[in-house]
């Protein structure tokens, strides 16, 4: 009985063996970090930065003092504001959390399922047997799930390389609108900035009307006129403010920061333009290579491929199991108990009577063929958003480059050539300052435009890698007024 119950055990172990994963898969999967290289070195070609994956009290708090470090009371600028965010953002850390729910997902379903063991008393209570009559054993494994074992395996490792792209691109993501979220508010101090002056000059103005009206030199149209105008910019210059501030919240909550963190500063101007930019007349075949978004839409298109080929194994049959076991039946004869060992193997499956696969077999075509379509429009979408990025950035930075090299110098020499009048007393002061004001409208209008050039340097590194749509162009320059002379507070 003894050697009947082992070759038993043996031909079902054998089965199970040959479906283990190996040693260095299993130590792979079961890693806390599993798939995080891939991720880490796939950003860091967008990037430049590092990203980290926070998983014990000691991590994090070592991570909270490297945050501190970079931005506690000092100024920051777009680099160091990624380099928060990648390192901080709490939904980022939850994106990797997900990229974990995948890798066990994919451990759990490399692993065959466990046998079912069975074990019987016959006749319980047998006079002369001790108690018993027979001994019946089992043990039960579904052999389609061995015969299908490499193509579930192959199905689950797509779903974990998904996993790693979905979690690089969120991590894009939150780099794309940091940059972003910095860029706006530096450029809504600046333009906070230039308010002031501009309140400044009106408040100048609106002073000198108020004494000519005294003595009877300037009319009341012409006095109200000034004071008017000062007290516009008085309620742009709180417009202004409000929305810095509000800008610099919203690269806060980039960076994940609150309390003391979030005592930092932005430059009070964006950086001045590059000299010239770089021709990139292959940028569509760039973001086909590089669009993690594309690569997850052609992943989906190979599981469903291989999804495919699993319904075709599994069609007629879909539930195969093998049961071996032993009967050990003990006979009394003569005052002596013999034993007599039949080993025992069945097969239990499904007849496909009613059943014969053909409505699973027409649903995995029809997914494959979404899969297909859907990657053939992602392809589409992924080659303009390309052009559209790299149109955007070419023309924002002439329209930059026009205001900086053309509308401000002839700014300055009107400005200039009516102070030189109005020391000749050929202009009179209304005029002077009415230059002053047109000079410091056409400032706002260049650091618009610069802003709107940063943008969308932003967005073609989107548009390349991912992360972020490519929209070209920013909207209304906002305002916005730091302390004078300092960073936003």
């Amino acid at each position: 009985m003894q050697g009947t119950f082992i070759a038993t055990i043996s031909l079902t172990g054998a089965l199970l063996l040959s479906a283990c994963v190996s040693p260095d898969q299993a130590a792979k999967l079961a890693n806390p970090r599993a798939g995080f290289d891939n991720v880490g070195s796939t950003t860091a070609a967008a990037t430049g930065k590092e990203t980290v994956w926070i998983q014990s009290g000691a991590e994090a708090a070592a991570n909270a003092k490297r945050v501190q470090a970079l931005v506690y009371k000092k100024t920051i600028s777009a680099d160091t504001a990624v380099q928060v965010a990648l390192l901080n953002n709490k939904g980022l850390q939850a994106a990797y959390a997900d990229l974990g729910l995948s890798s066990t997902d994919v451990w759990q379903q490399t692993l065959q399922p466990n046998p079912t063991v069975s074990v019987g008393l016959l006749g319980i209570g047998a006079k002369g047997l001790g108690g018993f009559r027979a001994i019946e054993g089992m043990i039960a494994n579904n052999i389609l799930s061995l015969v299908t074992r490499d193509k579930r395996r192959g199905i689950a490792d797509i779903h974990f390389r998904q996993a790693q792209l979905v979690a690089a691109e969120a991590t894009l993501r939150v780099a794309t609108d940091t940059r972003r979220a910095w860029v706006e508010a530096v450029a809504a101090y600046e333009a906070a900035g230039l308010i002031a002056q501009a309140q400044g000059t009106a408040n100048a103005a609106s002073e000198l009307a108020a004494r000519l009206g005294e003595v009877g030199s300037l009319n009341k149209a012409e006095q109200a006129r000034e004071h008017a105008f000062y007290a516009e910019l008085t309620g742009q210059r709180a417009q202004a403010k409000l929305a810095a501030e509000l800008a610099k919240e919203a690269l806060t909550r980039q960076m994940g920061l609150w309390g003391a963190d979030a005592v930092y500063y932005v430059p009070n101007a964006l950086p001045q333009l590059p000299r010239s930019i770089a021709a990139r007349p292959k940028i569509e075949a760039e973001a086909l290579g590089r669009r993690v978004d594309l690569a997850i839409a052609k992943l989906e298109l190979d599981a469903a491929a291989r999804k495919n080929g699993l319904t075709d194994a599994t069609r007629y049959v879909t539930d195969l199991e093998i049961i071996a076991g032993f009967e050990a039946e003990r006979e009394a004869e003569d005052g002596e108990v013999s034993i007599e060992t039949t080993p025992q193997i069945e097969v239990e499956f499904d007849i496909p009577i009613f059943d014969s696969g053909k409505a699973r077999k027409r649903k995995a075509e029809t997914a494959y063929m979404r899969a297909a379509n859907e990657l053939a429009e992602k392809a589409v979408n992924v080659r303009s958003e390309a052009r559209s990025a790299y149109l955007a950035y070419t023309a924002s930075h002439q329209i930059a480059r026009h205001y900086r090299d053309a509308v401000l110098p002839l700014r300055r020499t009107i400005e200039e050539e009516g102070l030189l009048s109005y020391n000749g007393m050929i202009t009179n002061t209304f005029e002077l300052l009415a230059d002053t004001r047109a000079r410091l409208n056409s400032n706002l209008l260049e650091g618009s435009a610069r802003r709107d050039f940063w943008l969308a340097d932003a967005n073609m590194v989107a548009a390349v890698y991912g992360g972020g749509a490519a929209a070209g162009g920013g909207g209304e320059s906002g305002g916005g007024v730091a302390d004078e002379g300092g960073a936003g507070h």
